[in-house]
């Protein structure tokens, strides 16, 4: 942004600010509960409030727009949604993503009219250029004591840059404080097919391999004729990541810091498609595809395709993450098809690297939720993020209500009840849309898994017993045949590796203006053309195409736009340890 436009936009956010500090002098509790309409009211401790003014909590609507989508969203009216805007007065009239989202984000950059809160994920830079984003520095500073107190001294990683130290989002897709206890990554297999191949190792590509054959041999149609299926991808637009080209370097012994590989030491960039092993596991891919055991579909089928497929049965063999496909998976779990259902496994090219999946990163803002210079009430948005962030907002989002879907032992923990327990197994999708629990979690700033609240419990249900508690009598029979009481068990853990000091790479902002936006759109064309006619090609021309797509890559730019990456990591460091 140049530098009379961003001072222009600074002056507006202060002037709005000002403006609206000085309305809410009329706003003030009159001591008779006054409040929403249903008169109820919240304690500045729970953060309802968040600067214990004891301000009305008159009805108000802000619009949010969300670069993730959000099938089961009930418009707030599920239980933790009208719990939220009973303590906040705020409902949300959203819209969450189903395309590419970075397109919306642009087009809403362009447009001059932006939502009231915003979740843009990598493409914040985008508004910030267009000055549509609000410094949330002052309003967190005078308005949001459980924000403050959830980051801490961390709160200086939430600065946009070394020359512009901003804060245009709340971090939502970072953890403070995060223990992982499960996985739902790695490689998928149905229970179905380990236990009757008498759970062999899967611990490499080849072990992967040889079940889907083996299995397929025996079984290689459904009960009603139709062909089962050995290993599906999901190549549907920006999934491409997840499904096709991230399990690269899983599996070869490489991070996941999106599209680079990072040198730990020197912070040397390399576009982690140019790792001379990265060949290898595309290599294995083609093979698959040779041999029929690769879904024929892959690349072109639709998302609702592929959920559809897994949703029958039929496919063997996924590499993705869970949240990528338990649509998929929980229709099988509503049918009580639990053999049908999907263990996670730490597979690697060969047994002499380590699977990454845990490999920490620290604290590592970057995406998150902001508000747009043309929210009506910025002091009302703040409280209300506030109060996600805050005690009673995290229980709500986790745990649900109490005494309907947790309740207090005479222990004081909280213990979830059997009945919601079978429920959440049975049907996770039908259970989360009327419960809401897990649907504001992008929303607001969390402690993550293993963090403990003022009463002694954990924030969040993502821990050793009740994870267990989840597990449907299959997963537990397939997990102890590997000796294992967690999928995580399965995996190397986080004390195998060294933290990185820029934290998650992939979530690093860059500059709208930056000719790196334009080498990476050119670099994510040729790799998304070139990795699946690699992968679809006759073994023997497997080699040929590949070292056309590396001479491609060069001939893009793809040294320079490396050169800039890494000094956009080495700002990171910089601006993360000033």
């Amino acid at each position: 942004m140049n530098r009379q436009r961003k001072w222009l936009v600074s002056l507006l956010a202060v002037v709005m600010l000002a403006g609206l500090l000085a309305g809410c002098g009329g706003k003030k509790n009159d001591g008779n509960g006054g409040g929403n309409a249903g008169g109820s009211q919240t304690s500045a401790n729970s953060g309802g409030t968040g600067d214990g003014s004891g301000d009305s909590l008159e009805p108000i609507t802000f619009t949010f727009y969300g670069a993730d989508a959000s099938p089961n969203w009930q418009n707030m009216q599920d239980a933790v949604g009208r719990a939220i805007t009973e303590a906040t007065g705020v409902t949300l009239d959203a819209e969450f993503e189903v395309g590419d989202p970075a397109q919306k984000i642009a087009l809403i950059a362009a447009s001059g009219d932006y939502p009231h809160l915003i979740s843009p994920k990598g493409d914040l830079g985008k508004l910030v250029e267009a000055g549509a984003m609000l410094d949330l520095t002052d309003l967190i500073e005078q308005h949001a004591p459980n924000i403050k107190k959830l980051f801490g001294d961390q709160i200086k990683r939430l600065r946009y840059s070394e020359e512009d130290p901003s804060i245009y989002v709340i971090p939502t897709y970072a953890e403070v404080g995060q223990t992982y206890f499960d996985a739902g990554g790695g490689f998928q297999l149905q229970h179905r097919v380990v236990k009757e191949l008498g759970y062999p190792s899967i611990r490499t590509v080849k072990d992967f391999e040889n079940a889907i054959r083996e299995y397929l041999k025996k079984h290689p149609t459904d009960e009603n004729g139709n062909p089962n299926i050995g290993l599906s991808l999901n190549a549907d637009d920006w999934r491409m990541y997840i499904s096709v080209t991230n399990p690269a370097f899983y599996t070869t012994g490489g991070p996941d810091d999106g599209e680079y590989h990072i040198d730990i030491d020197t912070y040397e960039v390399t576009y982690h498609f140019r790792r001379e092993i990265e060949k290898e596991y595309f290599r294995w891919l083609n093979h698959m595809n040779a041999e029929g055991l690769l879904d024929k579909e892959s690349f072109v089928q639709k998302y609702d395709q592929y959920l559809a497929k897994i949703a029958s049965g039929r496919v063997l063999g996924l590499i993705d993450q869970r949240w990528d496909f338990q649509d998929g998976e929980n229709a099988l779990k509503a049918e009580g098809k639990f053999e049908y259902g999907y263990g996670h496994y730490p597979v690697t090219l060969t047994e002499e690297f380590k699977e990454t999946s845990f490999w920490p990163v620290g604290f590592s803002p970057g995406w998150g939720v902001g508000i747009t210079v043309d929210c009506p009430d910025p002091v009302r948005a703040i409280k209300f993020l506030d109060f996600l962030a805050s005690e009673e907002g995290q229980i709500l989002d986790n745990w649900g209500i109490e005494g309907e879907h947790y309740v207090y032992d005479e222990d004081g923990k909280r213990v979830i009840p059997d009945e919601i327990t079978e429920r959440k197994k049975n049907d996770p999708t039908g259970f989360q849309r009327e419960s809401g629990i897990g649907l504001y979690h992008n929303l607001g700033a969390h402690y993550g898994d293993g963090v403990l609240d003022s009463t002694g419990n954990y924030y969040t249900t993502n821990f050793p017993d009740q994870i267990v508690a989840t597990y449907n009598e299959v997963e537990k029979e397939t997990l102890a045949a590997y000796g294992a009481t967690t999928w995580k068990d399965l995996f190397p853990s986080e004390d195998e590796f060294p933290v990185k000091p820029w934290g998650a790479a992939w979530n690093i902002q860059i500059p709208a203006d930056s000719e790196l936006n334009v080498l990476q759109e050119r670099m994510k064309e040729i790799t998304w053309r070139r990795i699946p006619e690699a992968i679809l090609a006759p073994p023997e021309d497997f080699d040929r195409i590949w070292d056309d797509y590396q001479q491609e890559l060069l001939k893009a730019g793809v040294e320079k736009m490396e050169d800039e990456y890494e000094k956009l990591v080495k700002a990171r460091v910089k601006l993360w340890n000033e």
